[in-house]
């Protein structure tokens, strides 16, 4: 595994206007490239995730696992405006020499896939066998296969929308209200706005899992020794939603958690292409496009609807207790739809993957 820093010293412009005079970017690489170079497997992460996705897909990624270094040239970029490497507000504008704060311009999923194009040249990558993302990784791979039609032979999108959601707009802000509620948010200071970022993310984690998933996995008898003012003792669901708040707050911070979800919020591929249908009609690679059941967030009607206007793409639905959070967690359910994906449309990348 080798995770380096790319840095395009060009002037870089927004889709809103707004320029940047340079950018850098976190990736990380596991496997080699091949001589061929048809090896390319591009994984694209969700929100708050970083450039190993080993780390947080490790049931997919890794040795011995669907996507083995061993035999792919695995790449995922930490995307422009997070925290774990790349350009981000806690960086230092090279304009004014201070860190950017609340001044970090928008970058949306369309202008991340614009920013990774120079780091695919630079490492002489020109076609990608397998693209894959869920959530937000899913749309910027949208994005890419429809700015490129021609650069993806696969393309693997899980529990992800074309256009973000009037309903998925609405939990953003209003985790985005917690973050402004924080009396620190308006400090220029890399702690601002924790507390506020702690009940964002229990807003956000309901969107996450639901109803069902709490009955199993938070039960009232269930006993907790998280530490929980309560006058009957502290319930695992309301432990379990302050954990989490305090678990993101220790690795990410407010300022990007606001502009990330501002980037899902402006996700539209249709935008300056006529129209979504128009814009999915772009995609020439072979296209699996998957649902998940109970998934509250980017419900299956979405991925029917990216189905429907790729030509040729396949649809499935998983079946998961674990609603959006399945596309990371049911990683058995997703290799067979994998191995079948593959299996069907090229044979000679049977004999790449079992050399």
């Amino acid at each position: 595994m080798s995770t380096q820093v790319y840095t395009h010293n060009k002037t870089f412009t927004l889709e809103s206007g707004a320029t940047v005079p340079a950018y850098h970017l976190a990736y990380t690489t596991l496997g080699k490239l091949n001589t061929r170079k048809d090896n390319v497997v591009w994984v694209f992460h969700a929100l708050t995730a970083n450039s190993n996705p080993a780390d947080w897909w490790p049931g997919l990624v890794g040795e011995g696992k669907f996507f083995d270094p061993a035999k792919h040239f695995i790449i995922c970029v930490n995307i422009p405006g997070s925290c774990y490497g790349s350009i981000g507000p806690l960086e230092v504008n090279p304009e004014t020499k201070e860190r950017w704060y609340h001044d970090f311009p928008l970058f949306t999923t369309r202008d991340m896939i614009r920013a990774y194009i120079p780091l695919k040249e630079h490492l002489g990558i020109e076609k990608i066998h397998v693209g894959i993302g869920g959530s937000m990784g899913g749309q910027q791979l949208l994005e890419w296969a429809i700015e490129e039609p021609g650069l993806f032979d696969h393309i693997i999108a899980l529990a992800t929308n074309a256009q973000h959601s009037p309903w998925g707009v609405a939990f953003n802000a209003s985790q985005r209200m917690c973050i402004e509620t924080d009396s620190t948010w308006n400090k220029r200071m890399p702690e601002a706005g924790l507390k506020g970022l702690m009940a964002a993310r229990s807003i956000a984690l309901l969107s996450y899992r639901n109803y069902h998933t709490y009955n199993i996995t938070q039960p009232r008898d269930k006993k907790t020794a998280w530490p929980v003012l309560h006058p009957f003792g502290g319930e695992a669901a309301e432990s379990y939603q302050r954990y989490q708040g305090e678990k993101l707050a220790k690795r990410f911070n407010a300022f990007s958690y606001f502009r990330l979800s501002q980037a899902m919020d402006a996700h539209d591929v249709g935008r300056d292409r006529h129209s979504i249908e128009h814009a999915l009609g772009r995609i020439r690679s072979k296209a699996l496009i998957v649902g998940i059941t109970n998934d509250l967030l980017f419900p299956p009607v979405e991925q029917e609807k990216i189905a429907a206007h790729i030509n040729g793409a396949e649809y499935h639905l998983i079946d998961s207790l674990y609603g959006h959070d399945g596309f990371l967690l049911e990683y058995e359910k997703i290799e067979r739809l994998l191995k079948d994906f593959v299996k069907a449309d090229n044979i000679s990348y049977l004999k790449l993957v079992n050399q």
